[in-house]
């Protein structure tokens, strides 16, 4: 099992920047992949950016050269640096887990952090 909590979602204007936090129940070197999904009103949940254990990272176009992901191990925690940030980036902004346990992959969720971009 690994529990999530998210933090840091906000209000801020277009053009600002906001740092996004997840805090993992278990070291991060037991989970294979971790990241950062969003849903706005209407939409479907839409993958924003992941890092896997080995370090490698994806991020969605919309979100390239804009936000980043980052970790620190020894905090369990995974960080989603949003700077640049549009109004359509508003959304419900979840932590996500993929854990491979006994030969079986699990998919684990925070409770979300509400990200709105408006002035």
């Amino acid at each position: 099992q690994v529990q999530l909590v998210e933090s840091g979602g906000d209000l801020v204007q277009p053009g600002g920047s906001l740092k996004l936090s997840c805090t993992a129940s278990r070291s991060i070197f037991s989970i294979n992949a971790m990241g950062w999904y969003r849903q706005a009103p209407g939409k479907e949940r839409e993958l924003v950016a992941a890092i896997t254990s080995g370090g490698n990272t994806n991020y969605a176009d919309s979100v390239k050269g804009r936000f980043s992901i980052s970790t620190d191990n020894f905090k369990n925690t995974v960080y989603l640096h949003m700077n640049s940030l549009k109004p359509e980036d508003t959304a419900v902004y979840y932590c996500h887990a993929r854990r491979l346990d006994h030969g079986i992959m699990y998919d684990y969720w925070g409770q979300g952090t509400q990200v709105t971009v408006s002035s």
